[in-house]
């Protein structure tokens, strides 16, 4: 019998902001358009936030790739400069 908005309030699910817009989308009879704002909003903010996670990686991935790239060409030099040692 209670509204949405205080169940989704007492778990503490769900950041704050969220919970008083559910609320107000209740009181004005809007809770419809008010729900898709939130999930608007919190679309938003993830695709943000991975956007920021894939700009911080990528230079990551490109320092990784360069280092496995720079091992193997040190690993064929010895092994070029190596033949050199054999006596025969």
């Amino acid at each position: 019998g209670h509204e949405l908005a205080y169940p989704i309030e007492q778990e503490k699910i769900f950041p704050e902001m969220a919970v008083q817009m559910i609320k107000v989308g209740e009181e004005t009879g809007q809770l419809e358009e008010m729900l898709l704002k939130v999930a608007d909003t919190y679309e938003n903010e993830v695709e943000n936030a991975v956007k920021s996670l894939i700009a911080l990686l990528e230079p990551a991935m490109i320092l990784g790739m360069g280092l496995l790239v720079g091992a193997i060409v040190v690993s064929m030099l010895t092994a070029i400069f190596s033949i050199n040692d054999i006596s025969f």
